[in-house]
């Protein structure tokens, strides 16, 4: 078997339940078990959807900041509680929990990288007014 490299920011890396890996140039894949493994590089929150929430009902979610500023915002599980923050700088990672709605803000351009299911993501529109490139979050 040959042994060759793949570029992270072209590919999605699929973990197999069984043990094996491959990688594919779209996140797609048709056997739909395991884990899928992104790397990318983020200028603008239209890079990292931050007009809409996501939530992954299947399974939890790896985060991680390998270059740059990123937040992650919980959204309030209960009315009239604050998003939840989670401030990541070069080399942190978070664990999102399984079936929790969140978002990533950029402070700086990044480059992340994610672990998640390969199906079962939803993503919801945002509803408050600061869903700018680089803005603000939406508390202070």
């Amino acid at each position: 078997m040959t042994v060759t490299p793949i570029e992270l920011f072209a590919s999605c890396i699929h973990l197999h339940t069984g043990g094996r890996i491959h990688a594919r140039t779209s996140p797609v894949d048709a056997d739909r078990d395991g884990w899928h493994l992104r790397a990318f590089h983020a200028k603008t929150g239209a890079d990292v959807h931050a007009g809409h929430w996501e939530v992954h009902p299947e399974a939890e979610e790896v985060v991680s900041c390998i270059i740059g500023k990123i937040r992650i915002y919980l959204r309030p599980e209960q009315p009239g509680q604050m998003e939840e923050e989670i401030r990541l700088w070069a080399g942190t990672a978070a664990i999102v929990p399984r079936g929790r709605w969140h978002r990533i803000h950029l402070d700086i351009p990044s480059t992340i990288m994610t672990i998640t299911p390969p199906r079962g993501s939803r993503l919801e529109k945002r509803t408050d007014t600061q869903v700018g490139s680089l803005a603000a979050p939406s508390h202070p």
